[in-house]
């Protein structure tokens, strides 16, 4: 059984910067495809960025250029630091894990944490 656990949301002023944790724990995770998923009030859940074991990334358009996702050197640890952050950033953030194929934002994930709180501020 795999499991997820969030940390490093808050509330911050647009512009501002937000790093996100995710740890994970259980067999195998390190060579499990991770990524990061958000869901803002009222809205469905949106796909943000993935990671591959080997280090490949994928990135949603609306966050391209502003978030980067990376990997803890042991690999059971995955990152999402948020730069020139926007009010429509504001959401619920999610860690999630899959077995290391089809590593994309469309693909079901098997595993979620519970989730953190980003909120930014005009």
């Amino acid at each position: 059984q795999v499991q997820l656990a969030e940390s490093g949301g808050g509330s911050v002023q647009a512009g501002g910067s937000l790093r996100l944790s995710c740890a994970a724990s259980g067999y195998g995770v390190s060579r499990y495809c991770m990524a990061w998923f958000r869901q803002a009030p009222g809205k469905g859940r949106e796909g943000v960025a993935s990671i591959n074991f080997d280090g490949s990334v994928t990135y949603a358009n609306s966050v391209k250029g502003r978030f980067t996702i990376s990997k803890g050197n042991a690999k059971n640890s995955q990152y999402l630091q948020m730069n020139s952050l926007k009010p429509d950033d504001t959401a619920i953030y999610y860690c999630a894990a899959r077995p290391n194929y089809a590593c994309r934002l469309g693909s079901n994930y098997n595993y979620w944490g519970q989730g953190t709180q980003v909120t930014v501020s005009s």
